[in-house]
């Protein structure tokens, strides 16, 4: 007769093989649906919810409608009061956001007015709020379309100095653009970028390797464990691949730089002048 210890044991042996094939079956599940020939997996609904919210509050910026596989989606453009230098922050926004985020976008969007940037805020695919990190992965099919059309926005204006800034999943998404794109992007700033190395899309080690100009890797001193723990890897893996005009900062500060905007922002504003 089995004793109690051995009947646990083999018990948690097969919680934890079950655990495994289950965590196993979700990725291939996100790699298959990424494999898929791209249609629109954003949820268009929400996304309108977003952009009747903005339009009904939005005090600073103009609102722009661009068009990305035959979809309208919202930007929201903000001039400085100085137009002479013609320069841009293209802004992605984290996970299930929009381009007028309280948190983080909004104070960023706002404070570079006061530097002479121009900003172009852009709605980024999202999933209802119940969605998992993983469950974004068929999205990022949608990224480059959207990602040109603002270019493309961009320099019909006349702004040719184009900076890409996400935070959150919105740097994650930005990565696996700049690790594609040949558009002409002059500097990169990752906010808070996760690293999710299981799904080829969301491996931002693997994009943080493709990716040769100037890059600015902030994260907060109270991030995310993992935003926190990958760190020194995200750095190791851009230096080797050459990229010596990759930087890593931490600042103080939460995932979302809660009551630490300024702060963030004027050290943006210095690597900015110091790599442009």
């Amino acid at each position: 007769m089995l004793s109690s210890k051995v009947i646990f044991f083999h018990q948690s042996k097969t919680i934890q093989l079950m655990t495994q094939v289950l965590y196993r079956l979700t990725t291939i599940i996100a790699l298959v649906f990424y494999a898929l020939p791209s249609t629109y997996a954003s949820d268009l609904e929400k996304e309108k919810r977003w952009a009747d919210q903005i339009s009904d509050s939005l005090f600073d910026g103009e609102i722009i409608w661009l068009k990305a596989d035959e979809q309208d989606f919202l930007s929201i453009f903000t001039a400085p009061d100085d137009t002479q230098h013609k320069r841009v922050i293209l802004m992605l926004h984290g996970t299930g956001a929009h381009p007028d985020w309280p948190q983080l976008i909004n104070p960023l969007r706002i404070g570079l007015i006061n530097h002479a940037w121009y900003s172009l805020s852009i709605q980024m695919p999202i999933l209802a709020n119940e969605a998992d990190y993983a469950d974004y992965a068929p999205l990022y099919n949608e990224i480059p379309s959207r990602m040109d059309a603002a270019i493309e926005f961009l320099l019909s204006q006349g702004l040719e100095h184009i900076v890409i800034l996400g935070h959150s999943q919105g740097a994650a998404m930005a990565a696996h653009y700049l690790a594609q794109t040949e558009k002409p992007i002059k500097q990169f700033i990752s906010i808070g970028i996760p690293s999710y190395t299981d799904i080829p899309a969301m491996n931002t080690h693997n994009k943080i390797r493709q990716i040769t100009i100037p890059m600015l890797d902030i994260y907060g001193s109270h991030d995310l464990e993992e935003i926190i723990n990958n760190a020194p890897t995200r750095r190791a893996i851009a230096l080797k691949s050459g990229n010596h005009q990759y930087t890593l900062k931490m600042l103080s500060g939460d995932h979302f730089f809660e009551n630490n905007e300024q702060a963030l922002l004027d050290f943006i504003i210095q690597w900015l002048k110091r790599t442009q």
